[in-house]
């Protein structure tokens, strides 16, 4: 449910409702607008009707949350959510690029690749520690060593390291050593998953299933943020359809439909929505043209020795070509990548 104050209601009117709702033990959000304050309201629903909000002073209406997610709904929040990531901010007129490798390989490897991306522009740097692989043969990280490899990194570049994890048993392991918990897509629908990084104070990026609905996608964030976090980065990594060229297809649409309907910051992964290195800079140069508040990139030293992903991943010397065309497209957008 959301209170919609009267234009010009003084604070003292905004206060006395949140303080009559939290005497009945609900919890509140406040959305300042330019014009109006809007309260959304948190808690079983027979508690709050038992409260008389529409007779209160200063409130001009008071409604429901018709969506089936709430908490990350745009109706409960109408202003974008901003999150602090180290010294980067991501949401609203801020525009990240997480780059890396898909895999940590080597101590070696990420801190070359990591300086790399950093000096081309990156905001975070990426690497999977874990690695989900549909076959069991396949490399599958390094585990707590690509952790603290990771963890190396960002001491050496300063950039925040977002990585994967994929066991609610590692979730404090992980939380431990990164700045972001990233759920793959396989795991958009482990709901306990979803709770426990939504118990955690680290940011959460969440990447959709290749196989689910917006509507689906949304209820996964909200798994988290009902957990306690509200740090939710969304990411559309492509869907899965009958198109045999690429890897998925992007669904580009999912930007603005998301934006109208969430005010979680959403970014794009081209690396993974089409497997294929000669369409990361289009679908990059698309993602920003649609509202897209980032993009997550993967960057490997020498791509052919990759452990995993190679045939997706950039050059570090393509990736600065490419950083150069993204970077002219923020900025004409009216974006920006470093907080002033």
């Amino acid at each position: 449910m959301i209170v919609v104050m009267k234009e010009g209601a003084s604070q003292k009117e905004i206060e006395h409702v949140i303080d009559k709702l939290k005497e009945v033990g609900v919890d509140t959000h406040v959305s300042e607008g330019k014009y109006r304050t809007v309260i959304g309201v948190i808690g079983e629903e027979d508690v709050v009707a038992a409260v008389p909000l529409e007779v209160f002073p200063g409130v001009e209406k008071v409604m429901p949350v018709l969506k089936p997610y709430k908490l990350v709904s745009r109706e409960f929040k109408p202003e974008d959510t901003i999150i602090k990531i180290g010294d980067s901010l991501i949401g609203g007129d801020y525009f990240a690029v997480i780059a890396g490798p898909c895999s940590v390989e080597s101590e070696e490897q990420v801190l070359a690749t990591a300086e790399a991306v950093k000096d081309a522009g990156a905001t975070m740097l990426r690497g999977g520690a874990f690695k989900p692989r549909s076959s069991p043969y396949s490399f599958q990280g390094l585990g707590e060593e690509g952790l603290k490899i990771l963890a190396k990194a960002r001491d050496v570049t300063g950039l925040p390291i977002a990585t994967e994890v994929m066991d609610t048993r590692d979730v404090a392991l992980v939380a431990k050593y990164a700045d972001v918990l990233q759920v793959g897509a396989r795991n958009m629908q482990n709901f306990q998953l979803l709770t426990e990084v939504g118990k955690q104070r680290k940011p959460v990026l969440l990447k959709r299933g290749f196989s689910n609905t917006i509507e689906e996608f949304l209820m996964a964030a909200e798994y988290v943020a009902k957990a306690g976090n509200k740090d939710i980065i969304l990411c559309e990594r492509g869907i899965r359809t009958f198109e045999t060229y690429t890897r998925n297809t992007l669904d580009i649409s999912a930007i603005p439909l998301i934006k109208n309907l969430s005010h979680l910051p959403i970014i794009v992964d081209p690396s993974h929505a089409t497997g294929r290195i000669d369409l990361v800079e289009p679908l990059s140069l698309a993602a920003i043209a649609a509202g897209a508040n980032g993009l997550m990139i993967e960057v490997h030293r020498n791509p052919e020795e990759a452990l995993c992903d190679g045939s997706q991943s950039l050059t570090p010397a393509s990736f600065a070509e490419i950083m150069k065309k993204i970077s002219s497209l923020v900025n004409t957008f009216g974006k920006k990548m470093k907080v002033d």
